[in-house]
Protein backbone atom coordinates (compact mmCIF):
# COMPACT_ATOMS: atom_id res chain seq x y z
CA UNK A 1 0.00 0.00 0.00
CA UNK A 2 0.95 3.68 -0.22
CA UNK A 3 2.64 4.42 3.12
CA UNK A 4 3.96 7.96 2.67
CA UNK A 5 3.77 10.82 0.22
CA UNK A 6 6.17 13.77 0.39
CA UNK A 7 5.72 16.78 -1.89
CA UNK A 8 8.04 19.76 -2.32
CA UNK A 9 7.27 22.88 -4.38
CA UNK A 10 4.50 21.51 -6.60
CA UNK A 11 1.97 24.20 -7.65
CA UNK A 12 0.41 25.42 -4.36
CA UNK A 13 2.11 22.79 -2.22
CA UNK A 14 5.22 24.18 -0.58
CA UNK A 15 6.12 21.32 1.75
CA UNK A 16 3.90 18.39 2.57
CA UNK A 17 4.58 15.06 4.29
CA UNK A 18 1.66 12.64 4.53
CA UNK A 19 1.39 9.16 5.95
CA UNK A 20 -1.41 6.81 4.97
CA UNK A 21 -3.02 3.86 6.70
CA UNK A 22 -4.68 0.75 5.39
CA UNK A 23 -8.43 0.83 4.82
CA UNK A 24 -10.42 3.78 3.53
CA UNK A 25 -8.92 7.27 3.65
CA UNK A 26 -10.84 10.29 2.39
CA UNK A 27 -9.58 13.69 1.34
CA UNK A 28 -12.02 16.56 1.63
CA UNK A 29 -11.86 20.33 1.38
CA UNK A 30 -13.39 23.24 -0.38
CA UNK A 31 -13.20 23.55 -4.14
CA UNK A 32 -9.80 24.94 -5.14
CA UNK A 33 -8.10 23.89 -1.93
CA UNK A 34 -5.66 21.67 -3.82
CA UNK A 35 -7.15 18.16 -3.86
CA UNK A 36 -6.44 17.74 -7.57
CA UNK A 37 -2.89 19.00 -7.03
CA UNK A 38 -2.37 16.22 -4.51
CA UNK A 39 -3.48 13.60 -7.03
CA UNK A 40 -1.42 15.21 -9.80
CA UNK A 41 1.60 14.96 -7.50
CA UNK A 42 0.92 11.28 -6.81
CA UNK A 43 0.48 10.66 -10.52
CA UNK A 44 3.83 12.37 -11.18
CA UNK A 45 5.55 10.03 -8.69
CA UNK A 46 3.99 7.06 -10.49
CA UNK A 47 5.48 8.02 -13.87
CA UNK A 48 2.73 10.33 -15.07
CA UNK A 49 3.38 13.06 -17.58
CA UNK A 50 5.60 15.85 -16.27
CA UNK A 51 5.15 19.54 -16.93
CA UNK A 52 7.27 22.52 -15.95
CA UNK A 53 4.09 24.36 -14.91
CA UNK A 54 3.77 21.98 -11.96
CA UNK A 55 6.75 23.61 -10.25
CA UNK A 56 5.72 26.14 -7.58
CA UNK A 57 6.00 29.74 -8.75
CA UNK A 58 9.50 31.09 -8.14
CA UNK A 59 11.09 27.65 -7.75
CA UNK A 60 13.49 25.95 -10.11
CA UNK A 61 12.29 22.43 -9.39
CA UNK A 62 9.73 20.39 -7.49
CA UNK A 63 9.88 16.88 -6.10
CA UNK A 64 7.45 14.13 -5.14
CA UNK A 65 8.39 10.98 -3.21
CA UNK A 66 6.00 8.05 -2.72
CA UNK A 67 6.86 5.20 -0.35
CA UNK A 68 5.14 1.84 -0.79
CA UNK A 69 4.92 -1.02 1.67
CA UNK A 70 4.74 -3.94 -0.75
CA UNK A 71 4.44 -7.69 -0.20
CA UNK A 72 7.62 -9.69 -0.97
CA UNK A 73 5.94 -11.55 -3.84
CA UNK A 74 4.33 -8.51 -5.48
CA UNK A 75 5.01 -8.26 -9.26
CA UNK A 76 6.33 -4.70 -8.85
CA UNK A 77 9.24 -6.05 -6.81
CA UNK A 78 10.05 -8.60 -9.48
CA UNK A 79 9.94 -5.87 -12.12
CA UNK A 80 12.45 -3.64 -10.34
CA UNK A 81 14.68 -6.66 -9.59
CA UNK A 82 14.63 -7.61 -13.27
CA UNK A 83 15.93 -4.11 -13.99
CA UNK A 84 18.85 -4.42 -11.58
CA UNK A 85 17.34 -2.40 -8.73
CA UNK A 86 17.66 -3.47 -5.10
CA UNK A 87 14.12 -4.00 -3.76
CA UNK A 88 14.96 -4.68 -0.12
CA UNK A 89 12.60 -2.85 2.23
CA UNK A 90 10.02 -0.37 0.96
CA UNK A 91 9.78 0.67 -2.68
CA UNK A 92 10.54 4.40 -2.90
CA UNK A 93 9.51 6.28 -6.04
CA UNK A 94 10.95 9.79 -6.46
CA UNK A 95 10.30 12.18 -9.33
CA UNK A 96 12.08 15.49 -9.75
CA UNK A 97 10.34 18.04 -11.99
CA UNK A 98 12.37 20.99 -13.27
CA UNK A 99 10.77 24.28 -14.22
CA UNK A 100 12.26 23.93 -17.71
CA UNK A 101 10.14 20.80 -18.27
CA UNK A 102 12.79 18.16 -17.71
CA UNK A 103 12.17 15.37 -15.22
CA UNK A 104 14.25 12.72 -13.47
CA UNK A 105 12.89 9.45 -12.12
CA UNK A 106 14.31 7.31 -9.32
CA UNK A 107 13.29 4.01 -7.75
CA UNK A 108 15.04 3.21 -4.48
CA UNK A 109 17.45 6.07 -5.24
CA UNK A 110 18.53 4.51 -8.54
CA UNK A 111 17.89 6.47 -11.73
CA UNK A 112 15.32 4.78 -13.99
CA UNK A 113 13.38 5.58 -17.12
CA UNK A 114 9.98 7.20 -16.74
CA UNK A 115 8.57 4.24 -18.67
CA UNK A 116 9.83 1.79 -16.03
CA UNK A 117 8.51 4.02 -13.24
CA UNK A 118 5.11 4.16 -14.96
CA UNK A 119 5.04 0.39 -15.51
CA UNK A 120 5.83 -0.31 -11.85
CA UNK A 121 3.48 2.44 -10.69
CA UNK A 122 0.53 0.90 -12.54
CA UNK A 123 1.11 -2.28 -10.57
CA UNK A 124 0.90 -0.38 -7.28
CA UNK A 125 -1.78 2.30 -7.72
CA UNK A 126 -4.88 2.75 -9.84
CA UNK A 127 -6.29 6.27 -10.06
CA UNK A 128 -9.91 6.46 -11.22
CA UNK A 129 -12.16 9.43 -11.76
CA UNK A 130 -15.07 10.51 -13.93
CA UNK A 131 -12.72 11.14 -16.84
CA UNK A 132 -9.96 8.63 -16.15
CA UNK A 133 -11.56 5.20 -16.02
CA UNK A 134 -8.56 3.41 -17.48
CA UNK A 135 -9.79 -0.03 -16.52
CA UNK A 136 -12.83 0.57 -18.72
CA UNK A 137 -11.07 2.26 -21.65
CA UNK A 138 -8.70 -0.53 -22.64
CA UNK A 139 -10.55 -3.54 -24.03
CA UNK A 140 -7.53 -5.69 -23.29
CA UNK A 141 -7.97 -4.78 -19.62
CA UNK A 142 -11.52 -6.15 -19.80
CA UNK A 143 -10.12 -9.61 -20.56
CA UNK A 144 -7.61 -9.32 -17.72
CA UNK A 145 -10.36 -8.30 -15.28
CA UNK A 146 -12.60 -11.15 -16.41
CA UNK A 147 -9.75 -13.67 -16.01
CA UNK A 148 -8.95 -12.25 -12.58
CA UNK A 149 -12.59 -12.54 -11.49
CA UNK A 150 -12.79 -16.17 -12.60
CA UNK A 151 -9.35 -17.16 -11.31
CA UNK A 152 -8.31 -17.88 -14.89
CA UNK A 153 -5.07 -15.88 -14.98
CA UNK A 154 -2.84 -18.95 -14.65
CA UNK A 155 -4.71 -20.72 -17.45
CA UNK A 156 -4.37 -17.60 -19.60
CA UNK A 157 -0.60 -17.69 -19.06
CA UNK A 158 -0.56 -21.37 -20.11
CA UNK A 159 -2.51 -20.55 -23.27
CA UNK A 160 -0.03 -17.76 -24.08
CA UNK A 161 2.87 -20.18 -23.65
CA UNK A 162 1.20 -22.82 -25.85
CA UNK A 163 0.53 -20.15 -28.47
CA UNK A 164 4.22 -19.24 -28.47
CA UNK A 165 5.23 -22.90 -28.76
CA UNK A 166 2.88 -23.34 -31.71
CA UNK A 167 4.06 -20.20 -33.51
CA UNK A 168 7.72 -21.08 -32.86
CA UNK A 169 7.11 -24.53 -34.37
CA UNK A 170 5.47 -22.91 -37.41
CA UNK A 171 8.42 -20.57 -37.88
CA UNK A 172 10.86 -23.49 -37.65
CA UNK A 173 8.82 -25.40 -40.24
CA UNK A 174 8.74 -22.38 -42.54
CA UNK A 175 12.49 -21.81 -42.28
CA UNK A 176 13.26 -25.46 -43.03
CA UNK A 177 10.81 -25.61 -45.91
CA UNK A 178 12.39 -22.54 -47.49
CA UNK A 179 15.82 -24.05 -46.99
CA UNK A 180 14.83 -27.36 -48.57
CA UNK A 181 13.04 -25.70 -51.47
CA UNK A 182 16.04 -23.49 -52.19
CA UNK A 183 18.35 -26.51 -52.02
CA UNK A 184 16.05 -28.59 -54.22
CA UNK A 185 16.21 -25.95 -56.95
CA UNK A 186 19.98 -26.43 -57.00
CA UNK A 187 20.02 -30.17 -56.43
CA UNK A 188 21.59 -31.08 -59.79
CA UNK A 189 24.20 -28.36 -59.44
CA UNK A 190 24.93 -29.49 -55.88
CA UNK A 191 25.35 -33.13 -56.84
CA UNK A 192 27.72 -32.30 -59.70
CA UNK A 193 29.67 -29.92 -57.48
CA UNK A 194 29.90 -32.42 -54.64
CA UNK A 195 31.16 -35.09 -57.04
CA UNK A 196 33.76 -32.68 -58.43
CA UNK A 197 34.94 -31.55 -54.99
CA UNK A 198 35.00 -35.07 -53.61
CA UNK A 199 37.11 -36.16 -56.59
CA UNK A 200 39.39 -33.17 -56.14
CA UNK A 201 39.55 -33.81 -52.36
CA UNK A 202 41.16 -30.47 -51.41
CA UNK A 203 43.08 -30.45 -48.15
CA UNK A 204 43.79 -27.67 -45.67
CA UNK A 205 47.09 -25.91 -46.47
CA UNK A 206 47.57 -27.85 -49.68
CA UNK A 207 47.90 -24.81 -51.95
CA UNK A 208 50.78 -23.35 -49.94
CA UNK A 209 52.75 -26.60 -49.85
CA UNK A 210 52.27 -27.21 -53.59
CA UNK A 211 53.24 -23.64 -54.48
CA UNK A 212 56.37 -23.90 -52.36
CA UNK A 213 57.39 -27.24 -53.92
CA UNK A 214 56.77 -25.90 -57.44
CA UNK A 215 58.85 -22.78 -56.77
CA UNK A 216 61.74 -24.90 -55.47
CA UNK A 217 61.75 -27.18 -58.51
CA UNK A 218 61.53 -24.24 -60.94
CA UNK A 219 64.49 -22.53 -59.26
CA UNK A 220 66.48 -25.78 -59.47
CA UNK A 221 65.75 -26.01 -63.19
CA UNK A 222 67.08 -22.49 -63.77
CA UNK A 223 70.47 -23.04 -62.00
CA UNK A 224 71.05 -26.68 -62.94
CA UNK A 225 72.76 -25.81 -66.28
CA UNK A 226 75.27 -23.53 -64.54
CA UNK A 227 76.09 -26.22 -62.02
CA UNK A 228 76.51 -28.77 -64.79
CA UNK A 229 78.87 -26.42 -66.61
CA UNK A 230 80.91 -25.99 -63.43
CA UNK A 231 80.97 -29.77 -62.96
CA UNK A 232 82.08 -30.29 -66.55
CA UNK A 233 84.88 -27.76 -66.13
CA UNK A 234 86.12 -29.32 -62.92
CA UNK A 235 85.67 -32.97 -63.85
CA UNK A 236 85.59 -33.13 -67.66
CA UNK A 237 88.28 -33.33 -70.36
CA UNK A 238 89.10 -29.67 -69.89
CA UNK A 239 89.57 -29.98 -66.15
CA UNK A 240 92.73 -28.12 -64.98
CA UNK A 241 93.37 -30.68 -62.26
CA UNK A 242 95.55 -33.12 -64.34
CA UNK A 243 97.56 -30.24 -65.81
CA UNK A 244 98.20 -28.66 -62.39
CA UNK A 245 99.09 -32.06 -60.90
CA UNK A 246 101.61 -32.76 -63.74
CA UNK A 247 103.14 -29.31 -63.37
CA UNK A 248 103.46 -29.73 -59.60
CA UNK A 249 105.20 -33.08 -59.99
CA UNK A 250 107.77 -31.62 -62.43
CA UNK A 251 108.46 -28.72 -60.12
CA UNK A 252 108.88 -31.08 -57.19
CA UNK A 253 111.58 -32.99 -59.12
CA UNK A 254 113.33 -29.75 -60.05
CA UNK A 255 113.18 -28.36 -56.51
CA UNK A 256 116.09 -30.64 -55.45
CA UNK A 257 118.26 -28.99 -58.03
CA UNK A 258 117.56 -25.50 -56.73
CA UNK A 259 116.86 -25.71 -53.00
CA UNK A 260 114.80 -22.82 -51.57
CA UNK A 261 113.53 -21.70 -54.96
CA UNK A 262 110.44 -23.83 -55.78
CA UNK A 263 109.20 -25.14 -52.43
CA UNK A 264 106.63 -22.33 -51.92
CA UNK A 265 105.29 -22.68 -55.46
CA UNK A 266 104.87 -26.43 -55.01
CA UNK A 267 103.03 -25.91 -51.71
CA UNK A 268 100.65 -23.40 -53.29
CA UNK A 269 99.93 -25.73 -56.20
CA UNK A 270 99.26 -28.56 -53.77
CA UNK A 271 96.80 -26.31 -51.89
CA UNK A 272 95.14 -25.37 -55.15
CA UNK A 273 94.66 -29.03 -56.00
CA UNK A 274 93.04 -29.63 -52.62
CA UNK A 275 90.68 -26.66 -53.11
CA UNK A 276 89.78 -27.89 -56.57
CA UNK A 277 89.07 -31.33 -55.14
CA UNK A 278 86.73 -29.76 -52.55
CA UNK A 279 85.07 -27.74 -55.27
CA UNK A 280 84.50 -30.93 -57.28
CA UNK A 281 82.80 -32.55 -54.30
CA UNK A 282 80.66 -29.45 -53.64
CA UNK A 283 79.54 -29.27 -57.24
CA UNK A 284 78.56 -32.93 -57.17
CA UNK A 285 76.53 -32.33 -54.02
CA UNK A 286 74.78 -29.35 -55.61
CA UNK A 287 74.00 -31.43 -58.68
CA UNK A 288 72.38 -34.11 -56.58
CA UNK A 289 70.28 -31.48 -54.79
CA UNK A 290 69.06 -29.98 -58.02
CA UNK A 291 68.04 -33.28 -59.41
CA UNK A 292 64.22 -33.54 -59.74
CA UNK A 293 61.75 -35.50 -61.75
CA UNK A 294 60.21 -33.29 -64.43
CA UNK A 295 57.13 -35.45 -64.17
CA UNK A 296 56.82 -34.49 -60.50
CA UNK A 297 56.87 -30.82 -61.47
CA UNK A 298 54.18 -31.55 -63.99
CA UNK A 299 52.08 -33.38 -61.40
CA UNK A 300 52.50 -30.55 -58.85
CA UNK A 301 51.53 -27.92 -61.41
CA UNK A 302 48.50 -29.88 -62.57
CA UNK A 303 47.28 -30.28 -58.96
CA UNK A 304 47.90 -26.63 -58.12
CA UNK A 305 46.17 -25.38 -61.25
CA UNK A 306 43.22 -27.72 -60.65
CA UNK A 307 42.73 -26.34 -57.13
CA UNK A 308 42.92 -22.75 -58.32
CA UNK A 309 40.55 -23.41 -61.19
CA UNK A 310 38.00 -24.86 -58.74
CA UNK A 311 38.43 -21.83 -56.48
CA UNK A 312 37.70 -19.50 -59.40
CA UNK A 313 34.71 -21.58 -60.43
CA UNK A 314 33.11 -21.46 -56.97
CA UNK A 315 34.29 -17.90 -56.19
CA UNK A 316 36.09 -18.84 -53.00
CA UNK A 317 39.75 -18.89 -51.96
CA UNK A 318 41.49 -22.26 -52.37
CA UNK A 319 41.73 -22.44 -48.57
CA UNK A 320 37.91 -22.48 -48.32
CA UNK A 321 37.36 -25.33 -50.80
CA UNK A 322 37.28 -28.02 -48.04
CA UNK A 323 34.66 -26.02 -46.06
CA UNK A 324 32.67 -25.41 -49.25
CA UNK A 325 32.62 -29.13 -49.92
CA UNK A 326 31.27 -29.75 -46.41
CA UNK A 327 28.54 -27.09 -46.87
CA UNK A 328 27.49 -28.51 -50.20
CA UNK A 329 27.38 -32.03 -48.80
CA UNK A 330 25.21 -30.73 -45.93
CA UNK A 331 22.93 -28.88 -48.33
CA UNK A 332 22.59 -31.98 -50.47
CA UNK A 333 21.82 -34.00 -47.36
CA UNK A 334 19.08 -31.46 -46.54
CA UNK A 335 17.59 -32.11 -49.96
CA UNK A 336 17.79 -35.85 -49.52
CA UNK A 337 16.58 -35.89 -45.92
CA UNK A 338 14.43 -32.74 -46.15
CA UNK A 339 11.12 -34.40 -46.81
CA UNK A 340 11.46 -36.60 -43.75
CA UNK A 341 12.38 -33.67 -41.52
CA UNK A 342 9.55 -31.65 -43.02
CA UNK A 343 7.14 -34.39 -41.99
CA UNK A 344 8.56 -34.34 -38.47
CA UNK A 345 8.31 -30.56 -38.18
CA UNK A 346 4.83 -30.64 -39.68
CA UNK A 347 3.86 -33.14 -37.01
CA UNK A 348 5.25 -30.92 -34.27
CA UNK A 349 3.21 -27.98 -35.57
CA UNK A 350 0.08 -30.10 -35.63
CA UNK A 351 0.65 -31.28 -32.04
CA UNK A 352 1.45 -27.75 -30.80
CA UNK A 353 -1.64 -26.32 -32.51
CA UNK A 354 -3.83 -29.09 -31.11
CA UNK A 355 -2.50 -28.39 -27.60
CA UNK A 356 -3.18 -24.67 -28.02
CA UNK A 357 -6.64 -25.23 -29.52
CA UNK A 358 -7.62 -27.51 -26.65
CA UNK A 359 -6.35 -25.13 -23.96
CA UNK A 360 -7.81 -22.06 -25.69
CA UNK A 361 -11.17 -23.77 -26.14
CA UNK A 362 -11.27 -24.83 -22.49
CA UNK A 363 -10.33 -21.31 -21.39
CA UNK A 364 -12.94 -19.83 -23.70
CA UNK A 365 -15.64 -22.01 -22.20
CA UNK A 366 -14.66 -20.89 -18.70
CA UNK A 367 -14.58 -17.27 -19.81
CA UNK A 368 -18.15 -17.52 -21.11
CA UNK A 369 -19.29 -18.95 -17.76
CA UNK A 370 -17.25 -16.36 -15.85
CA UNK A 371 -18.70 -13.56 -17.98
CA UNK A 372 -22.20 -14.52 -16.85
CA UNK A 373 -21.10 -14.61 -13.21
CA UNK A 374 -19.28 -11.26 -13.46
CA UNK A 375 -22.26 -9.66 -15.17
CA UNK A 376 -24.54 -10.89 -12.38
CA UNK A 377 -22.14 -9.67 -9.67
CA UNK A 378 -21.92 -6.19 -11.18
CA UNK A 379 -25.68 -6.08 -11.80
CA UNK A 380 -26.25 -6.83 -8.12
CA UNK A 381 -24.40 -3.62 -7.20
CA UNK A 382 -26.18 -1.33 -9.67
CA UNK A 383 -29.57 -0.71 -7.98
CA UNK A 384 -28.03 0.83 -4.87
CA UNK A 385 -25.94 3.08 -7.14
CA UNK A 386 -29.11 4.37 -8.80
CA UNK A 387 -28.41 2.39 -11.93
CA UNK A 388 -31.29 -0.01 -11.36
CA UNK A 389 -32.55 0.44 -14.92
CA UNK A 390 -29.11 -0.18 -16.42
CA UNK A 391 -27.68 -3.47 -17.56
CA UNK A 392 -24.03 -4.53 -17.52
CA UNK A 393 -22.83 -7.38 -19.71
CA UNK A 394 -19.38 -8.86 -20.02
CA UNK A 395 -19.44 -10.07 -23.62
CA UNK A 396 -17.11 -12.76 -24.91
CA UNK A 397 -16.79 -13.09 -28.68
CA UNK A 398 -14.94 -16.27 -29.65
CA UNK A 399 -13.35 -16.88 -33.05
CA UNK A 400 -11.11 -19.97 -33.33
CA UNK A 401 -10.06 -18.74 -36.78
CA UNK A 402 -8.42 -15.65 -35.23
CA UNK A 403 -6.22 -17.02 -32.42
CA UNK A 404 -3.84 -14.79 -30.46
CA UNK A 405 -1.61 -15.24 -27.45
CA UNK A 406 -4.68 -14.28 -25.38
CA UNK A 407 -6.67 -17.21 -26.76
CA UNK A 408 -9.63 -17.09 -29.13
CA UNK A 409 -11.72 -14.55 -27.24
CA UNK A 410 -12.32 -10.82 -27.36
CA UNK A 411 -13.78 -9.60 -24.07
CA UNK A 412 -15.60 -6.29 -23.88
CA UNK A 413 -17.83 -4.69 -21.28
CA UNK A 414 -21.17 -3.48 -22.69
CA UNK A 415 -23.87 -1.49 -20.92
CA UNK A 416 -27.45 -0.48 -21.52
CA UNK A 417 -28.17 2.60 -19.43
CA UNK A 418 -31.93 2.69 -20.01
CA UNK A 419 -34.51 0.18 -21.21
CA UNK A 420 -35.15 0.44 -24.92
CA UNK A 421 -31.73 1.86 -25.73
CA UNK A 422 -29.18 -0.09 -27.69
CA UNK A 423 -26.45 -1.77 -25.60
CA UNK A 424 -22.93 -0.75 -26.55
CA UNK A 425 -19.33 -0.49 -25.36
CA UNK A 426 -19.26 1.01 -21.91
CA UNK A 427 -16.98 3.92 -22.89
CA UNK A 428 -19.34 5.00 -25.68
CA UNK A 429 -22.67 4.60 -23.91
CA UNK A 430 -22.15 5.61 -20.28
CA UNK A 431 -21.78 9.21 -19.08
CA UNK A 432 -18.91 10.32 -16.84
CA UNK A 433 -20.84 9.82 -13.62
CA UNK A 434 -22.24 6.49 -14.78
CA UNK A 435 -18.76 5.32 -15.74
CA UNK A 436 -17.51 5.99 -12.23
CA UNK A 437 -20.36 4.03 -10.69
CA UNK A 438 -19.98 1.15 -13.14
CA UNK A 439 -16.29 1.08 -12.30
CA UNK A 440 -17.03 1.04 -8.58
CA UNK A 441 -19.50 -1.82 -9.03
CA UNK A 442 -16.91 -3.69 -11.08
CA UNK A 443 -14.20 -3.13 -8.47
CA UNK A 444 -16.50 -4.31 -5.69
CA UNK A 445 -17.33 -7.45 -7.69
CA UNK A 446 -13.64 -8.12 -8.24
CA UNK A 447 -12.77 -7.33 -4.61
CA UNK A 448 -9.05 -8.15 -4.22
CA UNK A 449 -8.76 -9.77 -7.64
CA UNK A 450 -7.33 -7.95 -10.62
CA UNK A 451 -6.56 -4.81 -8.64
CA UNK A 452 -3.53 -2.82 -7.61
CA UNK A 453 -2.98 -2.73 -3.82
CA UNK A 454 -3.99 0.94 -3.72
CA UNK A 455 -7.09 2.36 -5.41
CA UNK A 456 -7.63 6.10 -5.71
CA UNK A 457 -11.11 7.43 -6.57
CA UNK A 458 -11.27 11.07 -7.59
CA UNK A 459 -14.70 12.57 -6.91
CA UNK A 460 -16.65 9.62 -8.30
CA UNK A 461 -19.58 10.74 -6.16
CA UNK A 462 -19.94 14.06 -7.98
CA UNK A 463 -23.51 14.88 -8.93
CA UNK A 464 -25.23 12.08 -7.00
CA UNK A 465 -27.78 12.33 -4.23
CA UNK A 466 -27.56 11.25 -0.61
CA UNK A 467 -28.72 7.66 -1.10
CA UNK A 468 -26.33 7.06 -3.98
CA UNK A 469 -23.49 8.74 -2.12
CA UNK A 470 -24.20 6.47 0.85
CA UNK A 471 -24.17 3.43 -1.44
CA UNK A 472 -20.83 4.59 -2.88
CA UNK A 473 -19.49 5.00 0.65
CA UNK A 474 -20.60 1.50 1.59
CA UNK A 475 -18.85 0.01 -1.41
CA UNK A 476 -15.66 1.96 -0.89
CA UNK A 477 -15.67 0.70 2.69
CA UNK A 478 -16.12 -2.89 1.49
CA UNK A 479 -13.31 -2.47 -0.98
CA UNK A 480 -11.02 -1.12 1.75
CA UNK A 481 -11.23 -4.45 3.57
CA UNK A 482 -9.02 -6.01 0.88
CA UNK A 483 -7.12 -3.07 -0.66
CA UNK A 484 -6.12 0.40 0.41
CA UNK A 485 -8.64 2.98 -0.83
CA UNK A 486 -8.09 6.74 -1.11
CA UNK A 487 -11.09 8.82 -2.11
CA UNK A 488 -11.35 12.50 -2.91
CA UNK A 489 -14.97 13.28 -2.08
CA UNK A 490 -17.53 16.00 -1.61
CA UNK A 491 -20.08 13.56 -0.17
CA UNK A 492 -20.44 13.54 3.63
CA UNK A 493 -21.89 10.02 3.42
CA UNK A 494 -18.59 8.82 1.92
CA UNK A 495 -16.39 10.83 4.29
CA UNK A 496 -18.23 9.44 7.32
CA UNK A 497 -17.23 5.87 6.45
CA UNK A 498 -13.49 6.55 6.33
CA UNK A 499 -10.97 5.20 8.77
CA UNK A 500 -8.73 8.21 8.08
CA UNK A 501 -9.93 11.69 7.19
CA UNK A 502 -7.53 14.24 5.66
CA UNK A 503 -8.63 17.86 5.29
CA UNK A 504 -7.10 19.88 2.47
CA UNK A 505 -7.07 23.65 2.84
CA UNK A 506 -5.25 26.75 1.69
CA UNK A 507 -3.44 29.28 3.88
CA UNK A 508 -0.48 31.62 4.07
CA UNK A 509 2.87 30.13 3.13
CA UNK A 510 5.22 29.32 5.99
CA UNK A 511 8.08 30.92 4.03
CA UNK A 512 6.27 33.86 2.47
CA UNK A 513 3.19 35.22 4.21
CA UNK A 514 1.98 37.01 1.09
CA UNK A 515 1.71 33.73 -0.85
CA UNK A 516 -0.78 30.89 -0.54
CA UNK A 517 0.08 27.24 0.10
CA UNK A 518 -1.95 24.06 0.30
CA UNK A 519 -2.04 22.27 3.63
CA UNK A 520 -3.27 18.84 4.68
CA UNK A 521 -4.34 17.98 8.22
CA UNK A 522 -5.31 14.61 9.69
CA UNK A 523 -8.66 15.13 11.41
CA UNK A 524 -9.53 13.93 14.92
CA UNK A 525 -13.10 13.04 15.90
CA UNK A 526 -14.06 16.63 16.69
CA UNK A 527 -12.50 17.93 13.50
CA UNK A 528 -14.23 15.25 11.44
CA UNK A 529 -17.59 16.23 12.87
CA UNK A 530 -17.00 19.86 12.01
CA UNK A 531 -15.81 19.07 8.44
CA UNK A 532 -18.72 16.74 7.69
CA UNK A 533 -21.11 19.38 9.09
CA UNK A 534 -19.57 21.86 6.63
CA UNK A 535 -20.06 19.37 3.81
CA UNK A 536 -23.72 19.02 4.84
CA UNK A 537 -24.55 22.68 5.48
CA UNK A 538 -22.09 24.68 3.38
CA UNK A 539 -20.27 27.77 4.58
CA UNK A 540 -22.69 28.45 7.50
CA UNK A 541 -22.46 25.50 9.88
CA UNK A 542 -25.50 25.06 12.11
CA UNK A 543 -25.99 22.95 15.20
CA UNK A 544 -28.40 20.85 13.21
CA UNK A 545 -25.64 20.16 10.71
CA UNK A 546 -23.26 19.21 13.51
CA UNK A 547 -25.86 16.85 14.95
CA UNK A 548 -26.45 15.28 11.54
CA UNK A 549 -22.69 14.88 11.11
CA UNK A 550 -22.39 13.20 14.47
CA UNK A 551 -25.20 10.80 13.54
CA UNK A 552 -23.47 9.96 10.26
CA UNK A 553 -20.22 9.23 12.03
CA UNK A 554 -21.80 7.19 14.81
CA UNK A 555 -23.81 5.18 12.33
CA UNK A 556 -20.68 4.19 10.43
CA UNK A 557 -18.49 2.99 13.29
Amino acid sequence: MLAQLSIRDIVLIERLDLSFDAGLSVLTGETGAGKSILLDSLSLALGGRGDGSLVRHGGDKGQVTAVFDVAPDHPARQLVRDNGIDDEGDLIFRRVQSADGRTKAYVNDQAVSVQLMRQAGQMLVEIHGQHDDRALVDVNAHRLLLDAFGGLSAEAVTVAELYKTWRDAERALKRHREKVEAAAREADYLRASVEELEALAPEDGEEDSLAERRATMMKAERIASDINEASEFLNGNTSPVPLIASLMRRLERKSHEAPGLLEETVALLDAALNQLSDAQMAVETALRKTEYDPKELERVEERLFALRAAARKYSVPVTELPALAVRMITALADVDAGEELLKQLDGRVAIAKADFDAAASALSSKRHNTASALSAAVMAELPALKLERARFTATVESDPAQPTADGIDVVEFHVQTNPGTRPGPIMKVASGGELSRFLLALKVALADRGSAPTLVFDEIDTGVGGAVADAIGQRLKRLSATVQVLSVTHAPQVAARAATHLLISKGPSEKQAETIATRVARMDDKGRTEEIARMLAGASITEEARAAAARLLSGNH
